[in-house]
Parts: structure tokens; sequence; C-alpha cells
């Protein structure tokens, strides 16, 4: 199971979660990833590593990309020249090409790819990396319907779904009012409304909207004297630019004393903002899948969304999740404020996301890839002995 970084983002917790359950049932796996000297994944994980060393240098972005293609092609020569594995499975572009490297050498038979979402790449080298590691691979799996559509469409490609999923045990709500209230103690949040979003600040995760939304709030229930935590963040691109019209437009609104850019925090302390916080805000442009709003309804968090197709496949507006159009801040604000109003509407919410969440184990998501491996070898592959 490759992927391309021991950081916390959507696709790498995939990656492992899903080596985890594979590994639970029974399979031998190996999870892949680029590292500097010294790092390891994020969290523990009960599947076997190999990390592949690489100091990146501070060229131009996409030739830093380029070298970490060759740099992984390399580190992982040596381990899948045997041929000992039965499927490589790249989670991303970059895993995706330095395996295709070694297929077209004859290394490896073959490359197992999943797409969760294309990026808008500027850069001609960056385009023809990421249309290869589409076009080429000898499976293409997606993880949410919506991008198995548009693969077709746009890439002329014929992507197998599969699943995402949360673990129940990690991300849950607090257990009593005391769990909660030391949780909310440790983070210094008093009494306040506390708006949580996992992601960081980018442009497609509606950073700017999220502020407008959160701007409405302030106005319309200054009471609860609103705050908004930001967390997370980890990413290969370079957003300073989005940052720096973030933290303009917070100032213009006047809500920049009521936001915290909290950064990537540790599992442990990512767990425990979930089960701090009072709602979840994820206003989303594109995702392959969302696993934050996920992880969020684990937690018993009341979701706010923007209305985006891959969303749509597991939240229902009013049952699990309030959803409002993308970009639209003012609907994102009414939405939030409906939540600080309406206390019955936050527990239907939470109930309702407690009936997706039970359809979202790792397990599941583990069997649909022995269905794709096991119907792209032609053999049935299972839970085995």
């Amino acid at each position: 199971m490759l992927t391309y970084s021991v950081k916390p983002r959507g696709g790498v917790e995939h990656a492992l979660a899903v080596a985890e359950a594979l590994a639970g049932r029974g399979h031998d796996v190996c999870c892949c990833a680029l590292a500097q000297p010294g790092e390891a994944f994020f969290r523990e994980t009960t599947a076997s590593v190999k990390l592949v060393e690489h100091v990146p240098a501070e060229p131009a972005f996409d030739a830093r990309i380029l070298a970490m293609v060759d740099a992984y092609r390399e580190g992982l020569r040596p381990l899948l020249a045997d041929g000992g594995f039965d499927v490589v499975h790249a989670q991303d572009c970059i895993s995706a090409n330095a395996a295709l490297d070694l297929r077209d050498e004859g290394v490896i038979e073959h490359v197992v790819r999943t797409v969760h979402h294309v990026d808008e790449f500027i850069s001609p080298s960056l385009i023809a990396c990421q249309d290869r590691s589409i076009l080429m691979p000898d499976l293409v799996l997606c993880v949410s319907r919506p991008w198995i559509d548009r693969l077709a469409t746009e890439f002329g490609v014929q992507a197998q779904l599969v699943r995402n999923g949360v673990d129940p045990s990690r991300f849950r709500a607090p257990l009593d009012a005391a769990e909660r209230a030391a949780d909310r103690d440790a983070l210094g949040l008093g009494d306040r409304l506390t708006v949580l979003t996992v992601g960081g600040i980018e442009p497609r995760k509606g950073s700017l909207t999220l502020l407008e939304g959160f701007a409405h709030l302030r106005a319309q229930a200054p009471d609860r004297d609103p705050l908004l935590l930001i967390v997370g963040g980890a990413t290969l691109f370079d957003y300073r630019d989005e940052i720096g019209r973030f933290e303009a437009r917070a100032r213009e609104l006047g809500v920049a004393e009521h936001l915290r850019i909290v950064g990537t925090v540790s599992p442990a302390d990512l767990e425990r903002h979930y089960r701090a916080a009072d709602v979840f805000a994820f206003p989303s442009t594109k995702e392959g899948f969302g696993l934050v709003a996920l992880e969020a309804l684990a937690a018993g968090l009341p979701v706010v969304a923007s209305e985006i197709d891959v969303f749509l496949t597991f939240l229902a507006h009013g049952e699990s999740a309030l959803l409002s159009p993308a970009g639209d801040g003012s609907a994102l604000g009414r939405s939030l404020t409906r939540l600080a109003r309406d206390r019955g509407l936050g527990e239907r919410l939470v109930a309702g996301g407690r009936h997706v969440v039970d359809a979202y184990g790792w397990d599941v998501a583990a069997a649909a890839h022995e269905d794709a491996y096991g119907s792209f070898r032609g053999e049935r592959i299972g839970v085995l002995p």
C-alpha cells in the first residue's frame, strides 16, 4: 500500500486504515511512504511499514514533485523486485508514478491506483504526471461515485467503487460530562460555542466561505461568544497567499480575535478537539470524499457542510447534516446559527449521523478492496484463515 507522505492527510489516513483492516482480515500488508530522515507515520499503525527516506530540495514545485517520484521509485525498487507482493496499490499521483515506472521496467506486473480527487495543476509537467497516474494504472478505484463518473467523462477511465471508513473507537463522543469538561478545559474553550473545522486553510476547503459564515454566526449569536478552531493543514502545496487573504478578511470582518489557527496536532489532540467542539463546519468546494466529516459524525458532532456531490453520497440535509450551497457564506452562517439556537436540531442530526457511521466501518472498506483485487486478478480474495 503506497502513499506519498507520513503526515496527517485524508489519503494517508485512508491508506493506513485500509492496510490495517486488510491485515486484520489475514492479509500480509506493507504500508510504504516517503519520509524525511527520522520521520514516522503521524500515528501508530498495526500494519508493517517501509519508509523511503528523502530530503526534499527547494527548487520549483514541479521539480520537487518529480524528484519525489524519482526517490520513491528507487526506494521501492529493492522492496518490490523479488515479486513477493500480489497487489501494488498506490493512493496518490506521486506513488502511482513511481510504481508505474517500475511496472514499465518490468520490475512489477501491475499498478492499482485509488483516485481520491483530481488537482487543478497549471504546470504542464505536473498535469502530465497526474494524467499518467490516472490513465495508465491497470486498475483504478475511487472512494465516491461522483469521482467514478468524473473519471469516465473527463478521462475515459472506468473506475471501481471502494469504501472509505471511520474508526468509532478513536473518533467518539465524550464518555460523560466530566470527560467533555476536561477536554474543553485542556483546550481553554470555557463556555464558548466552538466551531471546529479540520483540513487547514486552502481554496478548495472553502476557507473564506467559512470566515463569512462564522462572522454571520458571531453577529447573530453574540451571547454564545462563538470561537472558530481550524485544525490541520499538512500539505505539499504552498498556500501562503490563501492564508494571507484569509487573515486579511478575518480582520475586515472583525473576527480575527475569535479564531485559532491550530495547525497540525497529534492524533490524541485531534480526537480531543472533536470531543470538545460543539459543531463541525466543512464548506469545501472539492473533496474526494470528506473523511473528516465522517470522523465528526462518529464523534457525535452536528455537521454543517457544503452541498457538493460527494457529500450527498453519505450526508442527507436535515437528517445527518445541514447542507448549504458551496461558496455561500451567508447560508453557512444561517445553518450555524440554527444549531446555536436549536439544541433539538443538533441532537437529531447527531442521531442521524450515528446511522451513517454504522455503514462506514473500515472492515467493510477492506472487504470492498478484496472484491476489487479479486476481480482484477481473476480469483477470490477473502478473509484468510
